[in-house]
């Protein structure tokens, strides 16, 4: 009897483990603001072709829906902020759109999220009292439905709603917004909904280039910034821009609110002042970005922890208003041609067809540290790539095969060729702060052997198993192997 009651938690308890071990995803943003665009059907077969799992659209359109029926993507989909007032006024509107809207098209479409309504604290009327009434109104329709615990309800912001978001442990939401963010972030407790963001490291270079650096902005710092207040330690921007949301969070006491980020990427083109848009930039971003993310990384706030990503946006949108950059977000072109390449792997190697610099070495290459890099510079680099870097520099250690020559150059670069190598062997991953560089010629030495790409140290930081699925490949990294690992040994520890 006890063995039997021990079996039945056992397996609730792995249920419910398996559920936080997903690992983190990389989805994309399908805006429709323009006149120009292939039809849905069209964009999903793009969206398949890619390997992408999970799409955001921003309203319920029935074409879009019964185009995404049967592929298995995971759909948010979202209330405009027009739409709020009804929602808000009576249960019976929230009702009847969930009967028209959702209901003819699910399962087969596999709704994940709805959004209501959409940074509302930036919109230019008030419509922010409306959010949460709305929310709970169509939260109420899909208990009604039975679908309150397979569809979530959010909304989502700007880095707006913050006062303060430097440095990050300082973060906080500004007063103005309490009598809104108070019962939203009630909400999102008692429902295990997420809150939504929208990160955009873009502006903040643009907007404050004196005090942001590019690399900084687009995951190429070989430095850290230092929060004073905790010591943690950022390489790129986005991080702290979300750590910033945690801690605002933390400081009201919703310490159990998960962060999504529902838009983020860099634009291609942009306004004569504007030089930060260009397409190189943004493949960098968003190459280094989905790196980031599928790696299982977290933040320094959050090691580890799952973070699931939109890219926007999937299509350059020219309906909408604004500078140049507004207009050209986008992955692809209208006629389906990329803007830039991207894999959404990330792992594959990446060729710019635009001119630009980033290009591929044909054969094979490794990364040296440059011999004429200051000391400061490749120590900043070394400390990096062994860190942040999730390199294995092992054998750099005393009586390791590449200890010796005990040199900063020797170790500097033994680590930046592992980085190189399991980040695609691009450009952009041998840049080191400019103390990088490429050579053709094998620097490996007795029993100092450096990496290639077709011969990939195992190690516990880069181990990566695959699990397909009927839309594309998942990837299940460090992290969640270590998740997993944990798991089984709470399951002998029950039984």
């Amino acid at each position: 009897m006890a063995r039997g009651f021990r079996l039945i938690f056992a397996t609730s308890l792995l249920l419910m483990l398996l559920g936080i071990c997903n690992g983190s995803t990389i989805g994309i943003c399908y805006g429709r603001n323009a006149d120009d665009l292939p039809t849905p059907e069209k964009a999903v077969e793009l969206i398949k072709n890619l390997n992408i799992n999970s799409v955001r659209i921003y309203d319920s359109n029935i074409q879009v829906l019964k185009a995404f029926a049967n592929t298995g993507i995971e759909l948010m989909i979202g209330i405009p902020n027009s739409d709020l007032l009804p929602f808000s006024q009576f249960q019976t509107n929230a009702d009847t759109w969930l009967k028209n809207n959702i209901l003819p098209y699910y399962p087969a479409t596999k709704i994940t999220y709805i959004t209501v309504g959409a940074e509302v604290t930036e919109a230019p009327t008030n419509v922010s009292a409306m959010v949460v009434p709305a929310m709970t109104n169509v939260y109420t329709a899909l208990r009604k439905a039975g679908l309150h615990r397979k569809i979530k309800v959010s909304t989502t912001h700007s880095l707006g709603v913050l006062s303060r978001s430097y440095p990050p442990s300082a973060g906080a939401f500004n007063s103005r917004h309490a009598g809104f963010l108070k019962p939203l972030l009630e909400f999102l407790a008692e429902k295990q909904s997420p809150f939504l963001v929208n990160t955009y490291p873009y502006y903040a270079y643009r907007d404050s280039s004196s005090n942001v650096s590019l690399d900084y902005a687009l995951f190429e710092s070989s430095s850290e910034v230092i929060d004073p207040n905790t010591g943690l330690l950022y390489t790129n921007m986005l991080d702290a821009q979300i750590d910033s949301i945690y801690f605002a969070l933390m400081g009201l006491n919703f310490k159990t609110i998960k962060i999504m980020v529902t838009e983020t990427g860099w634009p291609s083109k942009g306004s004569p002042k504007e030089t930060a848009a260009t397409p190189e930039n943004a493949q960098t971003y968003n190459t280094n970005l989905i790196r980031h993310v599928i790696n299982n990384t977290g933040t320094p706030a959050k090691p580890g922890e799952e973070l699931d990503v939109y890219i926007f946006s999937l299509f350059n949108e020219n309906r909408k208003p604004g500078l140049d950059s507004e207009r050209n977000w986008g992955l692809y072109y209208p006629d389906q041609t990329s803007v830039y390449n991207i894999d959404f792997s990330g792992k594959g190697t990446v060729d710019v067809n635009t001119g630009g610099n980033l290009t591929t070495v044909n054969g094979t290459s490794w990364c040296i540290a440059s011999p004429t890099a200051s000391e400061k510079d490749l120590r900043n680099g070394l400390d990096w790539a062994c860190g942040s870097g999730n390199v294995d520099c092992s054998p750099i250690q005393p009586s390791q095969p590449c200890f010796q020559p005990d040199s900063l150059v020797s170790h500097a670069s033994y680590a930046f060729n592992s980085y190189y190598q399991q980040n695609g062997a691009t450009d952009i991953a041998c840049s080191f702060g400019g103390t990088g560089v490429k050579t053709n010629k094998n620097p490996s030495y007795d029993n100092c052997l450096y990496m290639t790409a077709g011969s990939k140290k195992t190690t516990a930081s880069n181990v990566t198993a695959n699990a397909t699925s009927s839309a594309g490949q998942r990837e299940v990294s460090a992290p969640s192997a270590y998740c997993l690992l944990v798991i089984f040994l709470v399951l002998i520890q029950s039984l």
